[in-house]
This record gives structure tokens, sequence and C-alpha cells, in this order.
């Protein structure tokens, strides 16, 4: 009986198991049908959808409900807004902006959006109803690949970390009369490469257009004494001209260690900072300047600046940077490296203290001026078409080029190099003459010569800020400009290559952008009277006005007590 029981009571249960099912299964399965139904409807309807679902970006573009032609648009002129826009790099109080144009940004703008367009429209309901529902949900992002010129990026990373505060100083070496001088770098700050190409990277993609530099302090590379000689080493050659076709060989002299490899590596190892080996040169008995004219028989390029005859040191540094110059012969192939050729700007050079830019402020510094040699130089190797491989603007406009036309050089740090991208040698000329340097390229004319053009567009005008300088020594009704301002600049260089009066190529030489100099005014503070005064005008003109304070010494306290 217990049995029969217990029976009853399990089938009671099953059957209402069976009905609780039931009843949930009609439901859901309604609740399916409907919802199988809707999807299809959905996904048809987004299948003959010709615009990007909801939710869809291409990187930090929206192109949510638009068509191919209107998403196309939207991201060209989101690259003509965004993506190039200049970005700034700082480093505590140092700052630069980067044209992002002269990176050659690309993207292929019409892949991207069929890609956008594809989002949810594969053909496949359940995997088109899943993309447009997270779509909707979460967004969908299509990544912005993109490239740059990696050439140009290094070029801008180089030029950035020589202008660092404490920046890495490279071991060096140039030769000197029967000399090869080789001075030892100083560790310093030196940007991390591979880190600042990402986020260089990032923040182009980005609206927000500014990071700051990642930066390491590192030591110089350690100086190989074999591998300046292998640079340095020159086997005697005699001068002459070849015809069929006609080619030019200048003489080479000869150089040499004067002293064993291990007498060398001895010396060096020795040095704290400066160490000298004695050459061995072996004159050529044939010189280019043998075969006359014949062998740089064309002027190819030149340009001149003027500077003031009054400062007699700055004339005196102009003299000696442009004497080492003159004459350089350059193989084709070869390349022209303004410090190796000019060496370091030094006392026991003959060099003199003279204006240069430190700082943010005009000072007096050991050399103050050679860059207007390297600055003339410069364009006239744009006027003989040759390749410029090292160039750097100065922080501040200058006096004697127009912007974008500059090449600043720092021992050690930052240099002007060219090379000779001609069939044939050239011939550097320079010359300082009654206010005016010239620099003059020489060589053989080509069976094809270009003219060339170099334009000059000033983007925009940065003011100056003044800032007032408070000196207690001084009365209160005493002003004195220690520093003029000026203002700072962007600018556009365009080289355009001529041919027969018709123009073959407009290329950008470079975007540069100069600080502002600030104005310095010291302000007396010290009262004459007792009656109490503003210390300063309760109007000024000017803006960005900063105030500081000269106090006086413990002394001058006393005396005026």
């Amino acid at each position: 009986m217990r049995r029969r029981g217990n029976t009853r009571n399990r089938n009671k249960k099953k059957n209402n198991i069976n009905i609780d099912i039931k009843k949930i299964a009609i439901p859901a399965g309604i609740a399916l049908l409907i919802l199988l139904f809707v999807s299809v409807i959905f996904s048809l309807f987004n299948i003959g959808n010709n615009k990007i679902i909801n939710g869809v970006k291409i990187g930090n573009i929206k192109v949510s409900g638009l068509t191919q032609d209107e998403a196309i648009e939207k991201v060209k002129k989101y690259k003509e807004e965004q993506i190039l826009k200049d970005i700034k790099v700082t480093y505590n109080d140092f700052e630069e902006n980067i044209n992002v144009d002269m990176m050659s940004p690309e993207f292929d703008i019409d892949k991207l959006v069929r890609e956008a367009l594809k989002v949810g429209k594969s053909g496949n309901i359940i995997k088109d109803n899943y993309e447009i529902l997270f779509s909707m949900l979460f967004g969908r992002e299509i990544e912005l690949e993109m490239s740059l010129n990696e050439e140009e990026l290094n070029k801008k990373i180089l030029e950035i970390s020589s202008k660092l505060p404490n920046a890495l100083e490279e071991s060096n070496y140039y030769i000197e009369e029967n000399n090869l001088i080789i001075k030892k770098g100083n560790e310093g700050n030196k940007i991390e490469e591979n880190k600042f190409k990402d986020l260089f990277y990032k923040t182009v993609k980005n609206e927000i257009k500014q990071f700051e530099i990642p930066v390491e302090h590192v030591k110089p590379t350690q100086i190989s004494i074999e591998e300046i000689y292998k640079e340095i080493y020159k086997e005697t050659k005699n001068a002459y001209i070849s015809n069929d076709p006609v080619e030019v060989h200048p003489e080479v002299n000869g150089v040499d260690f004067n002293i064993t490899m291990e007498e060398a590596k001895t010396i060096l190892n020795q040095a704290e900072k400066e160490c000298t080996i004695p050459l061995k040169i072996t004159l050529a008995e044939v010189t280019i300047e043998d075969l006359g004219k014949e062998a740089f028989p064309h002027l190819l390029g030149t340009f001149s600046t003027t500077y003031s005859m009054q400062n007699s040191n700055r004339v005196t540094n102009l003299e000696l940077a442009s004497e080492k110059v003159d004459g350089t012969i350059i193989l084709p192939g070869e390349e022209f490296s303004y410090n190796k050729i000019v060496g370091e700007r030094t006392i026991s050079a003959g060099y003199k203290e003279a204006a240069v830019y430190s700082g943010g402020k005009v000072v007096d510094g050991i050399g103050g001026g050679i860059c207007q040699i390297s600055s003339t130089l410069y364009n006239a190797v744009i006027y003989a078409n040759l390749e410029v491989t090292k160039r750097s603007n100065h922080r501040f406009l200058t006096s004697y080029v127009e912007a974008g036309r500059d090449a600043t050089v720092s021992w050690g740090t930052v240099d002007f190099c060219f090379k000779n991208t001609r069939k044939y040698p050239i011939k550097v000329t320079s010359s300082v003459k009654n206010g005016v340097v010239t620099c003059q390229i020489y060589g053989m004319k080509e069976e094809k010569e270009y003219e060339i053009v170099i334009e000059n567009v000033l983007e925009e005008v940065i003011p100056y800020s003044t800032k007032y300088v408070k000196d207690y020594t001084k009365d209160e009704a005493t002003e004195e400009i220690k520093q003029s301002g000026s203002n700072g600049a962007k600018s556009t260089t365009y080289k355009i290559v001529k041919y027969n009066g018709a123009v073959i190529s407009k290329d950008v030489l470079s975007n540069d952008t100069y600080s502002p100099l600030e104005r310095i005014i010291v302000k007396g503070t010290k009262k004459v009277e007792s009656v109490d005064a503003p210390i300063f005008a309760t109007s000024r003109e000017e803006e960005n006005v900063q105030v500081e304070e000269i106090k006086p010494s413990l002394l001058e306290l006393i005396k005026e007590l």
C-alpha cells in the first residue's frame, strides 16, 4: 500500500512539473518567435541601409548615421582640422611645437569608411544583430591606422633632444693643422626615442595636442679610436680631370696617425676631457688649385648677409669661422659637417665673447655670431640644389635672415650638415668683408640645371611679454630696459624648383617656430621720500607682465640704516 501511494504522489508531482513547464515554454516560445521575427526584419532593414549604424567611430571620429560620401568628407575635414594641428611637447619649462604636416601623416580614408559601413551588414542574421546591438550599447571603433614619415620624425626628435635643458653632449673630433683633437662629451638629457614616437602617434590621433617629453639621463657614446682612424685615414692622391665623361678628381692629402694605435689609445684613456693625437699629413703634389678654374668653373649657389662692424668681438668670430669654411672641397656623396670643419669655439682658438641666446635671454658667450656663417651657407646650399641633412632653426628670430632661413649650430649638440648630391665635386668659399658675409658654392654644371626659388610664408606672429624686475638699490623713479623684447613667429619655407621658367616642384623646406624674446625692465623701488607711493604706475599698456625682485645685500641694508 505504501508503494502505491508513493507512486501516485510521484506521478502527481511529475504532472504538475509538466504543466509548469508548458506554462513557461509557451510564452517563451512565442517571445522567441517574435524576437526572431523582429531580428529578421531588423537585419533585412540594415542590409538595405546605406548608412553607418549607430555607435560606430573611426578613431575619435563619430560617423554614425552617415553615408559613405558624408563619412569620407567628415574624416577628411577631421584630418585638416585635428590631425594636422601642431603638437606641443614640453619638458619642465622647455617647450617646442611640432608641425605634424611635415611628418606626412597618411591613412586610407576610403578603406576606413568601407570598414565602418560593413558593421552589421554581413548577411548573417545572428552575427549582424549581435554587432548592431553591441555597437548601439557599447560602441564600435575602427582603428585609425596611420603612417608617418619616420625619417622626418627622427630628425625632429634629434633636433628637440639637442635643445633640451642640460642636453647630452656627445663626443666629437676635428682636425686642427697636424693634430686630431678629440673632445669627450658630457652626460645629460636625451629623448627616449621609442616612448616619444608612441606618444607622438597617439597624440596625432587625439584632439589633445600636447604631451610631456620622455627624457632619460645618459652618458655619451664611448669613443672608439679605431672607428675615428677609419674615418680620417686617407691615401695621398693627386688632382686630375678625366674626359668622356668629364670628371674632376680633387687631390687627397694623406692622413695617418703619427704614433702607434696603442699609443693613441693610451693618450685617449688618460685624457679627462680633451686629447690630441699627432697626425702625419702627406701633401699631394698636384692640387685642385693647380688645375685652375677648370675644376670649379661655375657658380652654383650664392647668398650674402650683413653684419655690424661696430662689435669687434663678433666680427672676429665671423672671420675665424669663415676662414675655416673657405676652400672646403666636398666630393660627390660626401657630407659637410659645420662643427667638424669649424671645430670647437674656444678662447684658445681665438674666439671672443659676443651676444648669444641662452635660457631665453641675450647673454655673452664664446663664439657668439658664428651662426651667421652657417645660416648664410645654408641659403647658398639651397640655391645650389644640394641636400640638407641636418638643420635647426634658432629659438629666437635673427636679424640677418628671414624666419625659416637660418641654421643654428652649437658644439656637441646642434650641427648643420649637407651632402654633395651633384655629379661633380663642389668647392665652398666664404668671406667676411666690409659688413657683408658671402658664401658661395662652385662646381661644374650638369647637363640639366634648375633654377631654385626660396619662398617664405609668415604664418603667425607671437607677441612678446614684458617682465618687470624690482631693484631695491635704484630710486623708484628710475626704469631701465635691460633687454628689448621681440616677437616670435611661425613660418613655412618652400623650395621651388624651376626648369626653363616652368615650376617642376614646390616642397616644404621647413616649418619653424620662434619663441618671443621677453622685454625686461628693471624698476627701482628705493623710496626717496617718506610719502607712500606705488611701486609701479597704475596703468600699463603691456600684457603678460611678470614681476621679479632684486633683493639688496646685507651690506646695502646696513648702509641704508
